[in-house]
């Protein structure tokens, strides 16, 4: 949880015109949150309150959060709820997913969860049950999964990788690990993460299936440079990650880290040049970009 008395800045208040968009269209909000409820399943599109949800939903795409809404971490940037002791597995979760995607007819759905550190394997066993499930009702849809670190328990570094080669072997569109934010932030904006061991999850996937497309994100406002976002996407790029998300970071309560610095959409615009440059092959960089925006693309 965010201190007052921690190294932050003061939170500059004011709200730049370009972060004070519409949400989205109302009616396709209230229809995919109907059926959710009536599962008692999760969005992050929901439970991070996400600027893009009614944009996503009319483009047939949303992020199923899977696993519950407790993470087990406590990451200092995150509005997903926090606990030692999340919520157990309900059993029909992968059918009531699919039957929702069904519903709604989704084109594209994104499969993301809580960090699940109490569970034997991560919940990397779900992914895979939950794509099954998914396909099974729905074989037009793509899926692209949304992964933590996978990262604890003893022997993490072994385990990480097994876990990251069940859910590779499930064959997703696209695997997806966030690293969020720059090396020297790591350790005040994701507490219990670490930037090799991100660098590591990308890594692996290409080393286990080449063909299967890798993308992060980065959140930007937490005091990061432009020298340091162009060294984590050199990072990324050297170990073949090929998409990258980039948006602004938007405090979502008091509890949670400061916001810095607002970028400007033509600082955005900028890194999004510098990006391809790189040579990403999709890079979606803008202040309300968030990492399954326009995922289905």
């Amino acid at each position: 949880m965010y201190s007052p008395k921690s190294h932050w800045r003061k939170e500059i208040t004011t709200l730049p015109a370009w972060l004070r968009g519409s949400i989205g269209r109302a009616s396709e909000i209230s229809t995919v949150q109907k059926i959710i409820k009536q599962r008692g399943i999760h969005t992050i599109c929901e439970e991070g309150r996400c600027p893009n949800r009614g944009e996503c939903y009319a483009n047939k795409t949303a992020t199923f959060l899977l696993m519950g809404p407790t993470c087990t971490r406590a990451c200092a940037f995150c509005q997903v709820d926090k606990g030692h002791s999340p919520m157990a597995l309900d059993p029909e979760e992968p059918k009531k997913v699919a039957e929702a995607v069904n519903l709604l007819g989704l084109r594209y759905v994104v499969l993301t969860s809580v960090a699940r550190d109490d569970l034997a394997d991560g919940g990397a066993g779900w992914f895979v049950k939950v794509i099954s499930a998914v396909r099974e009702k729905n074989p037009q849809t793509q899926i692209e999964v949304l992964t933590p670190d996978f990262w604890s328990g003893k022997g993490a570094e072994n385990s990480q990788k097994a876990r990251v080669t069940t859910v590779v072997r499930a064959k997703p569109a696209c695997y997806n690990h966030n690293i969020e934010t720059v090396k020297r932030l790591q350790a005040s904006v994701r507490r219990g993460a670490k930037y090799d061991r991100s660098l590591a999850v990308l890594k692996l996937v290409k080393e286990i299936d080449p063909s299967i497309p890798t993308k992060s994100g980065l959140m930007l406002g937490l005091g990061e440079t432009e020298a340091e976002i162009i060294a984590t996407m050199e990072d990324l790029r050297a170990i073949n990650c090929d998409r990258l998300t980039i948006g602004q970071y938007m405090r979502p309560s008091l509890e949670h880290l400061p916001v810095q610095k607002y970028w400007t959409p033509d600082e955005f615009d900028r890194l999004g040049s510098i990006a391809r440059s790189l040579g990403f092959s999709h890079v979606r960089s803008a202040p309300l970009v968030r990492s399954s925006y326009h995922a289905g693309e």
